[in-house]
């Protein structure tokens, strides 16, 4: 019997990209038949697109596929999770849906995973990210810099979802249900040997990115308060810093009063001090408020998505899917 590849393509309204998307579908199940003999089975998971490009798939798409509509914008970290849900596949790939993700690297990283047995995971790194030399990129290195800091696990950096992994990992990531979810950082603590390939994505065909950098701010919030207390940490030291130098200035300033006579300064000294205490408080309750946030998103225990609709030839109906922390209009 055949193996199966279960390719899961979550999109936000991405309707110019619909035809040639399944153009390239097309083309990639049928070379991963010839190829390494697998069948393939799509699965479109629609995050609260508003430009009608959902219905399109049906004009379009032939052979196993289906398509999951969530009944809001829950985000691509948790569509993402909703397909892995259905998927049922020897082999999860993982592409964007706007066509910067090309049927030639995801042969590559289906050829590798295959030829190796006791690999889990392949996944693409932008190459055109890894050689600039903008500010974005700094801060973003630096970004991983702090969230890997002290960690048991690497969180990559440059590498997004473009990914393919094998049955065990996609069951394996299925278990972690967190609410505010930062996938960058579970692919990683799943564990697992994983593999890194670099590769430069083709251009958009249409449409614009959903990340703004409001959007990529936030997300690498989300990065914090989910795996890494070293924000927490680095405010604690500077505010154990300035405790310091306040004292060491108050003996300063004793001495001087003691044994020079020096009035001490009165109003300057005042301001500073509280500006800075201040300062450092009201960043600190705010961070804490961050971390409080997220445990009380965790604590809720909400289900991480709704769904709204299943279609397609391969979908499942509503009332057969597996109970595993989701839910539909029907619960």
């Amino acid at each position: 019997m055949a193996k199966r590849l279960d390719i899961l393509v979550p999109f936000l309204n991405e309707r110019e990209s619909v035809a040639g998307f399944c153009a390239l579908a097309g083309d990639l199940a049928a070379q991963a038949k010839e190829r390494f003999g697998l069948d393939t089975n799509f699965i479109f998971i629609d995050d609260g697109s508003t430009d009608g490009g959902g219905a399109l798939y049906g004009e379009h798409m032939t052979g196993d596929w289906s398509l999951i509509t969530l009944a809001r914008n829950f985000g691509k970290e948790t569509a993402i999770l909703a397909g892995l849900d259905q998927s049922e596949g020897d082999y999860v790939l993982l592409m964007d849906a706007d066509l910067q993700h090309t049927a030639d690297v995801a042969l590559d990283m289906i050829g590798r995973i295959i030829a190796d047995p006791d690999l889990d995971m392949v996944y693409a790194i932008r190459a055109d990210r890894a050689e600039s030399r903008t500010l974005g990129r700094y801060l973003a290195n630096g970004f991983y810099w702090l969230i890997n800091m002290g960690q048991r696990y690497e969180i990559p950096a440059n590498a997004g979802d473009f990914r393919i992994m094998t049955r065990r990992f996609a069951m394996a990531l299925r278990q972690l249900r967190d609410q505010r979810r930062f996938n960058k950082g579970l692919y990683a603590w799943t564990g697992f040997r994983q593999e890194r390939i670099l590769y430069k994505p083709a251009d958009r065909q249409g449409g614009e990115s959903k990340w703004s950098r409001r959007k990529l701010i936030a997300f690498s919030l989300e990065g914090f308060t989910s795996f890494s207390v070293v924000p927490l940490r680095m405010v604690s030291l500077f505010g154990g810093g300035v405790a310091a130098l306040g004292f060491i200035y108050g003996i300063k300033i004793l001495l001087e009063v003691l044994f020079t006579g020096v009035a001490v300064p009165g109003y300057p000294s005042l301001i500073v001090a509280v500006l800075v205490l201040g300062g450092l408080n009201l960043a600190l309750t705010g961070l804490v408020g961050e971390y409080v946030w997220s445990a009380l998103s965790e604590a809720k225990n909400r289900p991480n998505y709704i769904i709204k609709s299943m279609s397609g030839p391969s979908a499942v109906p509503l009332a057969q899917t597996r109970k595993t922390g989701r839910a539909s209009h029907d619960d």
